[in-house]
């Protein structure tokens, strides 16, 4: 399921890192906020700095980033304290993170290209959600559906009001679930319909589906890696060695929406055949 940065690089260090902060008490969530704070300074690195030494440091606090969003993870499933709130944690300093650089990305684009640069950031942040929604949760309907790995759209399921008790955070971020849940059933409906079938299935039935879906996804999920975050992080740190965010924004509206497009054809037929296996 992994591409070569995750399996080489990102998840070993990721994996080191969290057993390093396991004794000390520092909690998964403080992982993510600190994750967060890194998106900030490769954005600070990126837009404040002279080139090229911006664009070195900010593509490097950028790499950093991704073994914090995987450290965050194997924290929580190290210390036992793997939930639906931390998986919300996570998406939200994400995003939140993602927001911030784009919006110093624009102000920076600003100076060259005036009020376009914002339409383009606009434009980049809306397919960034939807490219990092669909490889985010198909991935995790993949190892839900094969190795029986819940996650957040189980916990929404089995209890409706999860992220609807009072408090700060539900009250402040609860809401995003349900979009966020929403605009993944939007781009691949069949895969609501196959966890439906899945839990009325009997275990024969199941493990056969198990074995079809392992044996019919590889396509999926190399679609998946393309619009992911390894190789948008990546053109972003080509596009700003080359000296302008604009390389990056019509990269992610263009070329990243078409593998979008593509990888949405292609799992909606393969949710239609795996849904027919399933009766």
């Amino acid at each position: 399921m992994q591409d070569v940065f995750n399996y080489h690089l990102y998840h070993p260090l990721a994996n080191r890192l969290a057993r390093a902060l396991l004794p000390t008490g520092i909690t998964p969530n403080m992982v993510s906020v600190f994750g967060l704070l890194l998106i900030f300074a490769a954005a600070w690195s990126y837009t404040t700095l002279a080139w090229p030494l911006s664009a070195i440091l900010g593509f490097a606090l950028h790499l950093a980033w991704h073994v914090t969003d995987g450290a965050d993870g194997d924290l929580a499933r190290l210390s036992g304290k793997s939930s639906a709130t931390g998986e919300l944690v996570d998406g939200v300093c994400d995003y939140l993170g993602h927001i911030v650089l784009y919006i110093a990305l624009a102000a920076m684009l600003d100076n060259s290209i005036g009020w376009w640069s914002w339409l383009l950031a606009a434009l980049a942040g809306a397919s960034h959600i939807a490219q990092t929604n669909h490889a985010e949760t198909q991935r995790r309907h993949y190892l839900w559906w094969v190795y029986g790995v819940p996650w957040l759209k189980n916990a929404q399921a089995q209890n409706k009001k999860v992220f609807e008790r009072k408090s700060a955070f539900n009250m402040t971020f609860g809401w995003a679930v349900r979009y966020y849940l929403d605009l993944a059933t939007a781009m691949t409906p069949w895969s609501s319909r196959i966890d439906r079938a899945l839990e009325s299935a009997t275990p024969e039935k199941a493990e056969s589906f198990r074995k079809l879906t392992r044996e019919s996804t590889r396509t999926a999920l190399m679609y998946q890696k393309l619009v992911g975050p390894n190789p948008r992080t990546i053109i972003l740190g080509i596009a700003m060695l080359l000296g302008s965010p604009l390389y990056y924004f019509l990269a992610e509206i263009i070329g990243l929406n078409l593998i979008l497009v593509a990888s949405l054809v292609h799992h909606n037929i393969m949710g239609r055949k795996l849904a027919a296996a399933l009766g």
